[in-house]
């Protein structure tokens, strides 16, 4: 039996979203380019499943745009299904309770979900995230305060974590071979 979900996409500042859900829940959401990553996660999840062309499933676009538009609380009460692992789902519904305009740590992240020494496991359950920022996992940052790993590219993690007011740490210029032949 295939599974019926329902498809939209959305302009935005940090290019196409697609959005995917069950009729009633977000069970997807990703960036056009990334698209054989939701597939793969659909077809592992679902096996087979049906894309119906839908404008606002679930009322999931409205939200997003909302956001998006500066409205930062309107994906809070977004109903998410990401499906995953027991661990993941522990990380996922933990990544919710990330406040908008604040971060963490993945050691935070890990200590929150009571596995105090799995900061790296955490950071594999962050970047298996089928639900990007109605899941925040944008709003999880390496220990030095620096951007680390974000699925969609550290370019949109920035993009989101400015959008919410975070001010983040300037990175230092790094320094390539060539730059550092022209010093010598």
């Amino acid at each position: 039996m295939s599974q019926d979900l329902y498809a939209d996409r959305i302009e935005s500042p940090i290019g196409t979203i697609l959005i995917i859900s069950d009729g009633a829940r977000l069970c997807a959401l990703d960036y056009r380019g990334y698209d054989h990553r939701m597939t793969a996660f659909l077809a592992a999840r679902y096996g087979a499943y049906q894309l119906h062309d839908a404008e606002d499933p679930g009322g999931a676009s409205t939200a997003v745009r909302a956001y998006l538009d500066g409205e930062l609380t309107a994906l809070d009460s977004v109903a998410a299904e990401p499906g995953g692992t027991p661990f993941q789902a522990r990380v996922w519904a933990e990544l919710r309770r990330i406040p908008t305009g604040t971060t963490i740590t993945y050691g935070e992240l890990a200590q929150r979900v009571g596995q105090p020494n799995a900061s790296r496991a955490v950071g594999h359950a962050n970047s298996l995230n089928p639900v990007a920022i109605v899941v925040p996992c944008h709003r999880v940052i390496g220990a030095d305060a620096t951007l680390t790993g974000y699925a969609g590219g550290l370019e949109r993690k920035r993009w989101l974590l400015e959008h919410e007011g975070v001010r983040l740490r300037e990175e230092p210029q790094r320094r390539n071979d060539a730059q550092l032949s022209l010093l010598s």
